[in-house]
């Protein structure tokens, strides 16, 4: 890294709270270093009050973009210049790009999600999904998977401040895709029991199972899932979550940490950054070689 270093060096961030726990850096600054281009990844803990400051320390200090998350996702979208398509629709930012000081923001999460379970083998398009979380991530992954080709997603959220956003990610599935999206309260536990008996993959989006809700999980009943389902958490910090082992105990065969998730969002980011590919089979052996 220190090599790399000089005065021309180009600064990408990581823009979220918490954020100490994030394999972004090794991913993008091992992909910088294999392709020989003179970027640096760094983390910063933003919380939601600092961010309108940090937004503007990208055009400042001169930075080619940043990646954004929890709980940013969609408080940074109205101190962005433009939207992507895609972003707009989802309602979330994850990547934002800085062109001569005008900030474009992108979602990748979506595609990470979807490509992720590809690279896996693993084709959720005409099954049912049920997603836990209507935040940044699980609406990206919800409106992906719609547009992508999943038959019908049943969506549980809190009646909390994210309730809306869930209503209106309902709404945009129903009216813009051909999948059937119903909206759930994750507090009517026998519905929820039954709608993941009654899919294909079950995928928590919520920061339940992640630092200092480690110890918690959605699903505390192995009983509730199938070995031959999905189980899908979107936490990758401890590797394996406490929705991971009830779901192993159940005997499931493809139970998935959102590890792969972040490599191909990360991979679309790249490319938005600087339009080069980014060396995925080699930054995979890095990211997942404790897993080997």
């Amino acid at each position: 890294m220190t090599e790399r270093i000089d005065g021309h060096t180009t600064l990408i961030g990581l823009m979220a709270y918490p954020i100490r726990h994030s394999m972004s850096p090794t991913m993008h600054n091992n992909a910088f270093a294999k392709l020989g281009l003179n970027y640096a990844y760094l983390a910063f803990d933003v919380t939601s009050d600092r961010l309108p400051k940090a937004i503007d320390a990208i055009r400042t200090l001169d930075m080619r973009g940043s990646n954004i998350s929890m709980p940013n996702k969609q408080k940074v979208i109205p101190l962005l210049d433009k939207l992507d398509p895609a972003a707009k629709m989802v309602g979330a930012v994850n990547t934002i790009v800085n062109d001569n000081g005008i900030l474009t923001g992108y979602t990748t999460d979506g595609i990470g999600f979807m490509k992720s379970l590809d690279d896996e083998d693993v084709n959720i398009r005409g099954q049912k999904m049920t997603l836990a979380g209507a935040g940044g991530a699980g609406t990206a992954i919800a409106i992906q998977a719609a547009l992508d080709g999943v038959k019908d997603i049943s969506i549980f959220n809190a009646k909390d401040q994210s309730w809306e956003n869930a209503k209106r990610n309902v709404d945009i599935i129903n009216e813009k895709t051909d999948c059937k999206a119903t909206l759930h309260s994750i507090e009517d536990k026998e519905d929820f029991k039954n709608e993941i008996a009654d899919s294909f993959i079950y995928c928590d989006s919520t920061g339940v199972g992640m630092k200092p809700l480690e110890d918690m999980t959605l699903v505390e009943d192995p009983s509730w899932f199938r070995p031959d389902m999905v189980v899908f958490d979107t936490v990758y910090a401890p590797r394996t979550t406490k929705l991971m082992k009830v779901a192993e105990q159940a005997g499931v065969k493809h139970v998935f940490n959102g590890l792969g998730m972040m490599l191909e969002q990360g991979a679309a980011a790249f490319k938005l950054w600087t339009g080069k590919e980014m060396p995925v089979e080699y930054i995979h052996d890095i990211l997942f070689a404790d897993e080997k």
